[in-house]
């Protein structure tokens, strides 16, 4: 009978000890959590702080009862671990209600710590709150009864979750972020609208700035300017809780988490580890990572419990594949983003769509914003990114599984998606993405990105807007001039001589332009996204207001 120990429940943790009994009646199963509650629902402790989630108790799935009745598993909370002895295989654990300390025997160890907040040491930062547990979230709620502003840090997926929901409180909430958008996973163009609705719905965004100081009831920014704050959460991130792990001597790897091997193996034998803990596999750099979401750490507390059974199992690399709820946006990631890439050097193509969710004809439908990032070599995907309302998610979910499965940019053309007018189109978003990048791989086309342009135009070429005479009228890019594209063909004599780019509103019209010039004499290439993806990245770093 093998006897495994697990340190830590929730995600990573339980998934192992559930797993582990399925699989093996007989084994011994014990369960260390330091805090109070084994299984809740932690992705959901800012919508019971925002009043979404009305019912406490809906955010604890298990308790150690209910766990070793259907299980027969050992579950102790208010134990925490304090030291860890390979050689002895035992651990020594402390009772947290009384005090005291004993040692519990282990055949197969598993760490599921997770990771802790990062709170920087800023004046006054023991008056902010985190929210990592179901004690965390009764604290803010419990200041919140007689609070009328928030000061949120961090503007990262909990960041802007809990800006919401503290909204749907009533309260004043300001979120503040060094970074100069929200939501880093995004690239600076698609985060612009999400600013934009967090900014709609009385949300005060402090961008490019940060915290210096906590009053009893303000904060100070770097600016010397002050803001009112009842409340203040700390939502900068987190880093692995690796502290159990040094002091057991386990090797940490690049990224600062817990080094593993492919079996969520330690450098230690007979040591586990799983979760936000560990440092996964980067599916598109081939590196090690960080990758704190709950998909993963499920995946891996099944995978190391078959692991332990002797299932010859292996984890898969990650791609990071993320979505967030904002005062009715979905906005979703997967994989690298153009800021990332970038930064590698390493060689891209981008592709910026907006399409609608369903047919167009068909009432309801809602625009969104995607895009796609590619290998221009081997036009494999790296990473996309979609914002919008209805849909966003299956079409992030069908890259993702696109990526997983080796499939090319290309390939999303021939994928066969379910289609009726009220559920997608017959050529659905994924594969309009497949076909335009299918045109540039073959050369029927070529595309400048928005943050190209100035210096495009600076080195002497035209800018051409084929959109309609009132729409240009609506709002144009400085300099472009107006030929709409159903008189292009007898106006091509009036563009001006030398590079051309042209532009429609979203891409697809003047893809159509750029066809039809090259085959006038006129080759030309087309704006990516359009006036659309311009104007959100020109407005990336324009003075905004709250509604």
């Amino acid at each position: 009978m093998v006897k495994v120990v697990i340190v830590g429940g929730v995600a990573g943790g339980m998934s192992a000890a559930t797993r582990m009994r399925r699989l093996d009646e007989s084994a011994e199963i014990v369960v260390f959590e330091r805090g109070a509650h084994v299984s809740f629902a932690n992705c959901g402790l800012p919508y019971y702080a925002g009043g979404v989630i009305e019912d406490r108790d809906e955010l604890l799935l298990q308790t150690p009862e209910s766990l070793g009745a259907r299980f027969r598993l050992d579950v102790r909370v208010r134990s925490e671990v304090v030291s860890i002895d390979a050689d002895a295989r035992t651990v020594t654990v402390r009772d947290l209600e009384s005090g005291n300390t004993y040692v519990e025997s282990y055949d197969e160890l598993v760490l599921s710590t997770g990771a802790s907040p990062i709170v920087p040491p800023l004046p006054g930062v023991e008056r902010a709150l985190i929210l990592r547990d179901v004690e965390d979230v009764d604290r803010l709620v419990g200041q919140m009864e007689t609070a009328r502003s928030a000061v949120i840090v961090g503007a990262g997926f909990i960041g802007v979750e809990l800006a919401e929901n503290l909204r749907h409180r009533d309260l004043d909430v300001t979120v503040v972020e060094l970074a100069d958008q929200v939501l880093a996973p995004l690239d600076p163009e698609m985060a612009a609208p999400v600013a934009d609705r967090m900014r709609q719905n009385g949300v005060n965004l402090e961008l490019g700035t940060q915290l210096t100081r906590i009053d009893a009831t303000t904060a100070d920014l770097a600016d010397g300017r002050t803001v009112p704050a009842d409340v203040v959460v700390m939502a900068i991130g987190v880093r692995p809780e690796t502290a159990l792990a040094k002091m057991a001597g386990l090797k940490l790897g690049e990224r600062g988490g817990v080094a593993v091997d492919d079996q969520m193996r330690t450098s230690v034998p007979h040591i586990f580890a799983v979760g936000d803990t560990v440092e996964k596999h980067d599916a598109i750099g081939d590196s090690a990572a960080l990758i704190p979401l709950a998909n993963p750490a499920n995946r891996q507390g099944r995978l190391v419990a078959d692991v332990i059974a002797g299932r010859p199992v292996h984890a898969r690399s990650s791609s990071g594949t993320a979505v967030v709820g904002v005062f009715g946006l979905v906005v979703t990631a997967t994989g690298w983003n153009e800021k990332r890439l970038r930064a590698a050097g390493r060689p891209y193509r981008a592709i910026h769509t907006h399409p609608q969710s369903h047919a167009g004809y068909y009432p309801g439908a809602q625009q969104m914003s995607i895009k796609l990032l590619v290998d221009p070599e081997t036009d494999a995907i790296l990473g996309a990114q979609a914002v919008g309302g209805d849909g966003v998610d299956k079409r992030i979910d069908i890259i993702a599984t696109a990526m997983a499965g080796g499939l090319t940019a290309s390939d999303l053309a021939d994928l066969e998606l379910a289609y009726a007018p009220q559920f997608g189109s017959a050529k659905d978003p994924v594969n309009m993405l497949g076909y335009i990048a299918d045109n540039l791989r073959t050369d029927s086309t070529r595309t400048v990105q928005w943050h190209e342009l100035d210096t495009l135009v600076a080195d002497g070429a035209s800018l051409v807007d084929v959109r309609t005479a009132d729409e240009f009228a609506a709002g144009a890019i400085p300099g472009a001039v107006n030929v709409p594209l159903d008189e292009l063909r007898d106006r091509v004599g009036e563009l001006p001589a030398g590079d051309l780019v042209v532009h429609c509103q979203v891409g697809q019209r003047g893809h159509t332009a750029v066809r039809l010039l090259g085959q006038l004499g006129r080759p030309a290439a087309n704006l990516d996204g359009g006036y659309k993806t311009w104007d959100a990245g020109r407005r990336v770093n324009a003075p905004a207001t709250v509604s």
